[in-house]
């Protein structure tokens, strides 16, 4: 056995012996005599190691090859440029290319873009050398070799509408067809070259599952043009990754367009009484309490928001923390509400409580207040069509959706029984129970049917569990005792 044929026989890679002693001679050329045949060998092995990856994931922008097999999801169309100082045209087409880590795309140049036109088909699996670098949207290859692997299996899907769940990173020319679930504010941001951008969110679900769509530019009035239960069409996204999460961006060249499709929505809730510190979870119920909103300094002198609303399921129930624009959200006592992607922590009395974030989704599935807004044309009869799954099988309505339950509105405290008719006279002696919806003077009380304002020196805090006992004096309790 000679010298090539000993470190061909170490290499773990897919390369023939031919074209190994080929490259090994070549590099003995180049050398031009400073290395013999198996110094060659080692250094051309050691090349052709470092630019096999393990997917497309693995494919990173600085290497200098890479080889890997994908399957083909995607031909585009050729175009044409002129190259300086020659007379012929260059030519490219962009096939995208995945495997089950990820996608990517893959520029064919010249001849090899002839040959992408007339012999690759969708689906058709590909082993592939190229250059990477980063591209407009994600890392590309530059395609240097190419040739059909008809014994290699991929599954990714190919289709002309994706869904959540087979979306990947590197993905590009994205069509997906979901339901808004959720919108942001336009946002807009300097960029490098002293132009403003802009950019809002959307959050779109299908059967599959959801995801987080970046709208860019001359897309990003679109959030606000769209509500939650409109059907739409994502067209010509791209998949990228933000803090570990799959996101599909839409730039210049895409859109969001409503279009008349049934598209139901099946999010998998976590029971209230099963979720633990440190999670990032789905609930859903209906919300027993809503305190108003609360504005606060930040330590960089901006002004924050935050709202607290209970929400109870058939399990239990939790306080959740609405931050920044989610504490805009319209939704109060009675309304049937899904929380996406809410992190989980340690609350007051070592109570659980949710946050809502940036990240999270709020979406109101049923209102108290439908029925009125119905009648006066405000409301489509179908607005949220697809969305009931989410409180299926998590929220009683015997507790709490049929409740008249109102927060306190004038941000004084002042708050009585939502039925006037039922208010304790003047004087009598009475003891309420209920959870703290605003704490202060005076404390407001909330027993999921109606609130009370309590007079007391009591130390409390929201979402604190409590009875008062005592007197009733002009609409509120002077609190006795407190425990």
């Amino acid at each position: 056995m000679s010298d090539i044929e000993g470190v061909y026989e170490d290499l773990e890679a897919d390369v023939s012996l031919e074209e190994f002693r080929e490259a090994v001679e070549a590099k003995v050329e180049q050398m031009g005599g400073l290395a013999d045949e198996e110094t060659a060998a080692m250094l051309i092995a050691h090349e052709v190691g470092e630019s096999e990856v393990g997917g497309v994931a693995d494919v990173e922008p600085g290497m200098e090859t890479a080889k890997f097999v994908a399957k083909v999801i995607d031909i585009g169309e050729m175009r044409t440029f002129e190259r300086d100082g020659e007379d012929e045209d260059g030519r490219v087409v962009n096939v995208e290319v995945a495997d089950e880590t990820g996608a990517i795309r893959a520029a064919f140049w010249d001849e090899h873009a002839e040959a992408a036109i007339g012999e690759l088909e969708e689906g058709q699996v590909l082993r592939i050398k190229g250059r990477p670098k980063e591209g407009f949207s994600g890392v590309e290859v530059s395609v240097d070799d190419v040739e059909p692997d008809p014994d290699t299996e991929i599954d990714v899907q190919v289709s002309d509408t994706h869904t959540v769940e087979a979306l990947s990173l590197g993905l590009s020319n994205v069509n997906l067809v979901g339901v808004v679930l959720d919108t942001d504010s336009v946002r807009t941001f300097d960029r490098d070259d002293g132009s403003e951008g802009k950019v809002s969110n959307l959050t779109v679900g299908d059967s599959t599952g959801r995801v987080r769509v970046t709208l860019w530019d001359e897309q990003a009035d679109r959030s606000q043009e769209l509500a939650a239960g409109d059907t739409v069409e994502v067209v010509d996204g791209y998949v990228r990754e933000r803090d570990g999460t799959l996101e599909l961006h839409v730039g210049n060249r895409g859109a969001v367009e409503e279009v008349d499709a049934d598209v139901e929505y099946v999010p998998e809730s976590t029971p209230i009484e099963d979720l633990e510190i440190g999670e990032t979870v789905d609930i859903a119920g209906v919300v027993r309490s809503a305190d108003p909103k609360r504005t606060f300094d930040r330590d960089d002198g901006s002004e924050g928001q935050v709202r607290n609303i209970r929400v109870q399921d058939a399990t239990g129930d939790i306080r959740v923390a609405l931050w920044g624009e989610k504490a805009d959200v319209d939704v109060g006592p009675g309304d049937e509400v899904a929380l996406g992607d809410v992190e989980i922590q340690d609350g007051w009395q070592d109570d659980l409580e949710a946050s809502a974030g940036w990240q999270s989704t709020i979406t109101v599935l049923e209102s108290d207040s439908a029925a009125s807004e119905e009648a006066d044309g405000d409301r489509s009869e179908d607005e949220n069509a697809g969305l009931s799954a989410f409180a299926e099988g998590n929220a009683d309505s015997s507790s709490g959706s049929e409740t008249d339950t109102e927060s306190p509105a004038d941000g004084d405290g002042d708050a009585g029984s939502a039925d006037p008719t039922d208010d304790p006279s003047d004087g009598e002696e009475i003891e309420f129970t209920g959870v703290v919806v605003q704490a202060g003077s005076p404390v407001v009380l909330d027993d999921g049917e109606t609130t009370m304002s309590v007079v007391t020196d009591a130390d409390v805090g929201l979402g604190e569990e409590l009875t008062a006992r005592g007197v009733v004096r002009d609409g509120r309790l002077e609190a006795n005792d407190v425990f």
